[in-house]
């Protein structure tokens, strides 16, 4: 029961209220010893902001509208009449609504039209425009707008946000996607090497036992790989019809080609390598590349005038990459850090190790490292 009356509470509650206030209005005029006719317009010009109060989440302008003409033409009434507690509430709800509910040129139309309502009501108050009404009247309005306008930008902050927050949660799944589809060509073209090798070694088994072994060996090493790399996958994967893109992907044999295509567009790039370039696994390779290629990408957008370089260092148990920048950007990725989601991502895959930031001197930098192995 009490679940059921805070449901119609929620639903209709602009409608309750709006109800509530113009009843409060109607019954304290009626109590008032003024002429029938006085009772009787009244009346009717709080009967014409029941609809406008029902909607004034939807139509504050409207509503705001409604409110000036209706106390425009309560001048002519009896003091008493508009001097009602009620009819003052229905003042006080009508502009903080205005405020909270408006923004842009919409909040300025209500702005433009609660002056006006001031202003006519100052110059219309019987006592005369005096410093002392003057100041009384702008607290009066100028309370509830600031307390709507304070809500309002406390309600788009906490859209904004929300809306912020979907789009990284959104780019961290399609990121996780891609991954996925990556990966699946990786494990892909594994199976398809140890079918050859196994289907080639068996030939090979009696007439040529060495070339034998070194197809188990490719078999071996393979497998192992393979068997990694699947076991991310199925971290990875989440249930979808879609078909999984089967183009070969890049790897870090092609960075060259990746440099010189930014420096084409217009970044100078400087490559270095430390230590023996090893085979890494395949996962591992091509997240390097696509790290590499997101990071360059980012400073291309965002470093304006600059120098780039990248630095791939072989390690005993990772490799470790790092592309920095000596341009004035301090950002990387669109505006709302996406590219930097995206290689967060891609580390945290193979539970590596990342920082991004801008540099002292100036300029950003993408530093990663990515194990051989991981336990993730």
């Amino acid at each position: 029961m009490r679940r059921a009356s805070a449901d119609v509470i929620r639903r209709h509650g602009d409608a309750i209220l709006a109800v509530a206030l113009v009843s409060l209005l109607i019954v304290q005029v009626w109590v008032l010893d003024v002429s029938m006719r006085d009772k009787l317009a009244t009346t009717a010009g709080a009967l014409v902001l029941v609809l406008p109060l029902v909607r004034r989440v939807r139509a504050p302008i409207t509503l705001m509208a409604v409110l000036a003409t209706v106390g425009a033409l309560g001048q002519w009434l009896p003091r008493r009449v508009t001097n009602v507690e009620a009819f003052g509430l229905i003042v006080l709800l009508v502009i903080y609504n205005g405020a909270a509910h408006t923004s842009g040129h919409r909040a300025w139309i209500v702005g433009a039209l609660t002056t006006t309502f001031g202003i006519t009501v100052v110059l219309t108050d019987p006592d005369g425009a005096n410093l002392g009404g003057l100041i009384f009247f702008s607290l009066l309005f100028g309370a509830p707008w600031l307390a709507g306008y304070v809500v309002q930008k406390r309600r788009l902050g906490e859209a904004r946000m929300r809306t912020e927050r979907d789009a990284a949660e959104a780019t961290i799944v399609d990121e996780r996607a891609r991954i996925a589809r990556e990966l699946h060509d990786v494990v892909a073209h594994a199976i398809s090497v140890i079918v050859l090798q196994a289907r080639g070694g068996r030939r090979l088994l009696d007439s040529e036992p060495h070339e034998t072994r070194g197809a188990l060996d490719t078999i071996e090493r393979t497998g192992q790989q393979a068997l990694v790399e699947m076991r991310r996958l199925v971290g990875l994967l989440r249930e979808s019809g879609e078909a999984l893109a089967l183009a070969p992907q890049p790897t870090l044999s092609q960075l060259d080609r990746l440099v010189e295509q930014v420096r084409a567009a217009g970044l100078p790039v400087v490559v270095s390598i430390e230590g023996d370039p090893i085979e890494v696994p395949p996962g591992i390779d091509l997240s390097a590349y696509r790290i590499v290629q997101e990071a360059l990408t980012n400073a291309l957008k965002h470093a304006g005038p600059a120098q780039a370089r990248v630095r791939l260092r072989y390690l005993a148990d990772s490799l470790d990459l790092e592309v920095a920048d000596d341009g004035a950007g301090t950002e990387n990725g669109d505006g709302g850090g996406h590219g930097l989601v995206g290689i967060r991502e891609r580390v945290s895959v193979y539970g590596g190790e990342l920082d991004a930031g801008p540099q002292t001197g100036g300029g950003y930098a993408v530093r990663a490292r990515l194990p051989y192995t991981s336990e993730r």
